[in-house]
């Protein structure tokens, strides 16, 4: 039943992480991140299985704790610290030039999405103007 719950949370933290990086604020983009990490953590945690004995002690008594998960989350945290910290000074950056941490579509990505657009109607016209000749 404990491990239904906590699958349940790493669901629901990686739903509400995923849902906030889509966001065009930057705030919500580090709080989303911070929810996926969380929810990483989680899931390595729970891939450990139940406590056991610490492995340097020996066979006897039990079965021993798999340290591997517990090595990967720690890394993931330091990953998540550094990351987290790039992001808010990225944010901190951004409000200082603009006063706003929205994140706007760039100059160069704006000139594809005109053009695919255009050129996906001139092959429509192109399609229409065949079907109208034949």
């Amino acid at each position: 039943m404990i491990v239904l719950a906590l699958a349940l949370t790493v669901a629901v933290l990686y739903a509400a992480g995923t849902y906030l990086l889509f966001q065009r604020n930057l705030s919500r983009i580090v709080i989303g991140l911070a929810l996926l990490t969380h929810g990483a953590n989680l899931l390595l945690l729970l891939a450990g299985g139940r406590a056991g004995r610490p492995p340097i002690v020996g066979a006897e008594g039990g079965p021993a704790a798999d340290p591997v998960p517990q090595a990967l989350a720690l890394t993931a945290i330091v990953i998540t610290f550094g990351s987290t910290a790039f992001l808010l000074a990225l944010a901190y950056r951004s409000w200082l030039l603009t006063r706003s941490d929205e994140v706007e579509d760039d100059v160069e990505d704006v000139r594809i999405a005109t053009m695919t657009a255009l050129r996906e109607r001139e092959a429509e016209e192109e399609i229409v103007v065949d079907e109208e000749a034949s």
